[in-house]
């Protein structure tokens, strides 16, 4: 079916005066582990609403802010959302977890709200959509393991490469589609395992895949997992290869690892800041001392998504179903959605954590 391409209202100067205001929310994990990620979106929502406003806000209607911490919890999620709902929110740009996520989307689809969350990936969090308003600004985690899987196929053909995964919603998916990227290769896995989260140690998993001569070891969990795991294999004198998901694409995975975090591989959100003909806007983050990473520009396009629909309809059914139906152009490029509100945008591409930096493979 073809689309229109909307250009975002965002670009548009509006000279009506103000003659009410829409009030629309980010919520995000501001505090906890995950709070750096919570705070690339909140600055990518500021700066966005901010620019908007002096375009002349929407129809001369000026856009409110609310900001809410969820702290990844999908209690504090429900509350900030029904909180959301009560204050008249028309949008929310947000929430990091899938738990907190999907603890949320029910309220927002009930009252009508659109969500746009520009970083959870879990497949279900669409697959099993709560309802029509739901929209995700990030790739399924099924082509996260496409991507790692294609990775270790390409660089590691010739190795013995075990997969892992915790059993959670999250990592599963994760690691078949590692397993089956790998397949589609014409690559069989040395060794496919699964390990209980949480453990004291993992001295024995470790064992096993240095018993079993593995050379590359693509691990499905979360970042204290993966960095117990990797001391686990380096107490041993392991040089084996780690690769994991984008769980430990944050500081708490090398402050738990230090040094060893060193050469570990993860998949994350393409960069960006790659993208051509976002120059402007980095440039305009930059000056304003925000460094564009990670979820700063998805942010910032759920509000031009939303905007540039709002421009079109002004109630929220309305506005749902165009951002459903149409392609608008943004920061990340342009943008369309699935039928089931995942957008279909390039998806991740390859890291390693050196010296405390991140450093793109691919």
């Amino acid at each position: 079916m073809l689309r229109r391409l909307v250009l975002p209202l965002i670009t548009i100067p509006l000279a009506a005066p103000a003659s009410a205001d829409i009030r629309i929310a980010v919520i995000a994990p501001l505090t906890g582990q995950f709070q750096t990620l919570g705070k690339q979106v909140r600055d990518g929502v500021q700066k966005a609403v901010a620019d908007l406003n002096a375009k002349g806000g929407i129809g001369g209607e000026t856009v409110v802010l609310d900001v809410e911490d969820d702290a990844c919890k999908a209690e504090n999620a429900a509350a900030a959302a029904n909180r959301a709902a009560g204050r008249g929110d028309v949008l929310v740009i947000g929430h990091v977890c899938y738990e907190a996520a999907q603890a949320a989307a029910s309220v927002y689809a009930q009252s009508g709200i659109v969500l746009i969350s520009p970083a959870v990936s879990a497949d279900s969090f669409t697959d099993r959509r709560a309802g029509p308003s739901i929209f995700r600004l990030a790739a399924a985690d099924r082509a996260q393991g496409l991507v790692a899987g294609s990775f270790l196929a390409r660089r590691y053909a010739k190795a013995r490469i075990a997969i892992l995964d915790d059993g959670s919603p999250y990592a599963q998916p994760i690691a078949e589609g590692v397993r089956k990227s790998l397949s589609d290769a014409g690559i069989r896995e040395a060794r496919r395992d699964n390990f209980d989260g949480g453990a004291k140690d993992y001295d024995d998993l470790a064992g096993r895949l240095i018993d079993d001569a593995i050379d590359v070891v693509f691990v499905g969990g979360y970042q204290a997992d993966i960095a117990a795991i990797l001391k686990s294999l380096r107490a041993a004198k392991s040089a084996m290869v780690v690769m994991g998901p984008d769980s430990i694409a944050t500081t708490q995975f090398t402050d738990l690892a230090g040094d060893r975090a060193d050469g570990t591989l993860f998949t994350f959100f393409t960069d960006w800041r790659r993208v051509p003909g976002a120059a402007k806007a980095i440039a305009d983050f930059r000056a304003s001392g925000i460094e564009p990473v990670g979820f700063v520009l998805p942010a910032y396009a759920g509000v031009e998504i939303w905007a540039s629909a709002r421009a079109s309809a002004s109630d929220n059914a309305a506005i749902a179903a165009h951002i459903q139906k149409d392609t608008f152009q943004t920061v990340l490029g342009n943008v369309a959605f699935s039928d089931y509100g995942s957008a279909q945008i390039p998806a991740f591409s390859i890291f390693r954590w050196q010296d405390g930096n991140v450093v793109q493979v691919e």
